[in-house]
């Protein structure tokens, strides 16, 4: 296992911006992808809580992907919403993606995102070493 820390981006529009990567793997096998949101090409991807959330877990599978990893490495999520109305929508998409693994998960209800017309932010933690 190498020491040094790799980075992967996306083509999201706020990286650059703010100052951060989509993805970064630590030397131990963590991996800690950031909010992603259903987002594409710059432009918010239309539809409700479930649509969102599967778009967002996407772009987080695809960060992974790109590390050479997949949702049976997935260890953690954290789904944040806006409207508590939409925990069943979002929980059946995280369900359909990760229901097999079963990771910690934790869902939150938050007062919004930089654009009012998403209602759904996913984080994911993978581990290298963790494929059962």
């Amino acid at each position: 296992m190498s020491d040094e820390i790799r980075r992967v981006g996306s083509a999201g529009p706020w990286e650059d911006a703010f100052g951060y990567s989509r993805a970064v793997e630590l030397p131990n096998g963590l991996v800690l992808v950031s909010g992603c949101t259903s987002v594409v090409d710059g432009a918010v991807v239309d539809g409700g809580p479930y649509e969102q959330a599967v778009n967002s877990f996407n772009a987080a599978l695809g960060a992974l992907k790109r590390l050479g990893l997949g949702s049976e490495h997935v260890v953690r999520t954290r789904m944040y919403l806006t409207h508590a109305r939409d925990v069943d929508e979002v929980g059946r998409a995280h369900k359909e993606l990760f229901g097999a693994v079963r990771p910690a998960a934790s869902m939150l209800i938050v007062s919004g995102f930089v654009d009012p017309r998403l209602v759904v932010e996913v984080e994911v933690e993978a581990y290298r070493g963790g494929a059962a």
